[in-house]
């Protein structure tokens, strides 16, 4: 009888383990034993992370995820998975951190952690050079394209909830008259170049992605006047190690702390994005 008890009991546990998150301390654990940090992040984002001519991963993130690596002692191995895939949760220890300027959503923060914010990022409305918009209010009835999954395409659909702190209201102060969406960044960026209103009218992106468009040649400016909305980007853990997210949280910190964020958001961005202005 007692070792039925005890095999019932036994049973019991593993259940539970079974359906409940990552044991605390197991993802640093495996990552200080294995001494390799393996990164999910994005290579067609530039310039937070993309494919240089020597065919290596380069960007604000990439620098971010090495720094991270190096102040833990560790090396880092980076993988680009899908983004739904890589926001989706669930890792089952494929990866250990996701540096892809992820927002921390409520739905994602079902499925998903974020221990620490590490830059912010201002959304703006990107029209064609010849475009006779000047005003938020001139897109009303347009057609506007955003990158599909992403907090773009929240926004302009008026379901955009993001679960951080002390991040200002916004507002919603365009009825588009049709949305068109894209896969990647770059898309309608290609789609807005060949014209005001060939395909599209305008478009909602952070105000890096734009500025770094018009840096290469795109024919495309942004809208004046006040941002859509201040966006906090995280690094991203899997669900329940809390020793994990406190680790993280403290290299973030102090990478906050003497300046080193800022140095990767002037080189890559050429301004100081690492606090909310």
């Amino acid at each position: 009888m007692f070792g039925k008890i005890l095999s019932a009991v036994a049973a019991v546990a593993v259940l539970a383990l079974a359906g409940s998150p990552a044991q605390a301390g197991q993802t640093l654990d495996r990552v200080m034993s294995t001494k390799v940090l393996n990164v999910a992040t994005n290579a067609n984002w530039p310039p937070q992370g993309f494919l240089n001519d020597a065919n290596e991963l380069d960007g604000f993130d990439i620098d971010m995820a090495k720094e991270i690596a190096k102040r833990l002692g560790v090396e880092v191995k980076f993988d680009t998975p899908e983004w739904q895939v890589m926001t989706g949760g669930r890792w089952q220890g494929r990866w250990d951190v996701a540096v892809g300027s992820i927002t921390p959503t409520k739905p994602r923060s079902q499925v998903l952690d974020f221990p620490a914010v590490y830059y912010f990022s201002p959304y703006v409305f990107v029209v064609h050079k010849d475009s006779k918009a000047a005003k938020r209010s001139d897109l009303n009835g347009k057609v506007i394209g955003v990158e599909t999954s992403t907090t773009s395409e929240d926004y302009i659909n008026r379901r955009l909830q993001i679960d951080a702190p002390d991040v200002p209201p916004f507002t919603y102060d365009v009825e588009p008259g049709e949305i068109r969406t894209y896969p990647g960044s770059i898309e309608p960026f290609d789609d807005l170049r060949l014209g005001d209103g060939v395909r599209i009218d305008a478009i909602v992106a952070p105000e890096q992605t734009a500025l770094g468009a018009i840096k290469n040649g795109y024919p495309v400016k942004v809208l004046e006047g006040d941002y859509a909305f201040f966006e906090p980007l995280v690094v991203v853990a899997d669900k329940g190690d809390a020793e994990w997210n406190a680790k993280l949280k403290e290299v973030i910190g102090a990478m906050r702390a003497d300046g080193t964020i800022s140095k990767f958001s002037e080189k890559w961005y050429g301004r100081d994005y690492s606090q909310m202005d």
